[in-house]
C-alpha cells in the first residue's frame, strides 16, 4: 500500500479506541464477534485502518456489522444515522461528474469511494444494514448502480422512509445537499 495512506502509531492507537468503543456500544450489529480478534485483523492490515479513518473522518462511524465464514474477513459499513456528512453533495461517478458543464460537484461517489480504498453499498448491503437500526431518514444514499441501468445515464439510491427502504433512480450527474454514500471495507 501506498506510504502515504497509513495511520502513525499514534492515529491507530486512537482509531482502535474509537471503533473499540462504538463496537461495545453496538453488540447488536456483531453478536458473537470478539473485539480482540477484530483488532488483530486490523493491526496486521494498515491500509484498511487507513480506510477506515477515511470513514471515519467523513463522518460514517464505520462499525463492525459481521464476519465472512467462507473467508474470515470482518465485514465493516458506515452506521452513522445519516449518511455521511464528508460524503454529501456529490454525483454518481466520475462520468457523470465530467459530463456536467455548470454547478459540477466537488466530487463523486465512486470516486471518493475509490479514493478512500472502499466499496459503495450495494442494494442488498443496505437492506442488511438497515437490519441493525433505522438509517437515512432525513438523507439518502448512492449504492453500487447496475452497469445496465449505468450505461442509460442512471444510478441508483436507497433511503429509509415510513418504515420502509425505499430504492430510487436519478440520473447519475445529479446532486443533493442530502444525497451521499455510504461504504464497506472488508478486513
Amino acid at each position: 500500500m501506498n506510504t502515504e495512506n497509513q495511520l502513525s502509531s499514534e492515529q491507530q492507537k486512537e482509531l482502535l479506541n474509537v471503533l473499540k468503543a462504538r463496537f461495545d456500544k453496538n453488540m447488536n450489529r456483531h453478536s458473537g464477534l470478539d473485539w480482540a480478534e477484530v483488532q488483530a485483523k486490523l493491526e496486521a492490515n494498515p491500509g484498511k485502518l487507513w480506510s477506515l479513518n477515511e470513514m471515519e473522518n467523513t463522518g460514517g462511524e464505520p462499525d463492525v456489522v459481521g464476519q465472512d465464514t467462507r473467508t474470515g474477513e470482518y465485514i465493516f459499513y458506515d452506521c452513522s444515522p445519516e449518511t455521511p456528512k464528508g460524503r454529501r453533495s456529490i454525483c454518481y461517478d466520475r462520468e457523470a461528474l465530467e459530463s456536467r458543464k455548470e454547478n459540477k460537484p466537488g466530487n463523486s461517489a465512486v470516486g471518493m469511494a475509490t479514493d478512500m480504498g472502499i466499496e459503495l453499498l450495494t442494494e442488498e448491503e443496505y437492506r442488511e444494514l438497515q437490519k441493525l437500526g433505522k438509517f437515512d431518514a432525513k438523507t439518502s444514499s448512492w449504492i453500487q448502480t447496475p452497469s445496465a441501468i449505468r450505461k442509460l445515464g442512471g444510478a441508483l439510491y436507497c433511503d429509509y422512509r415510513y418504515d420502509t427502504i425505499f430504492l430510487y433512480h436519478n440520473g447519475a450527474e445529479s446532486y443533493y445537499g442530502v444525497r451521499g454514500f455510504r461504504g464497506s471495507l472488508r478486513v
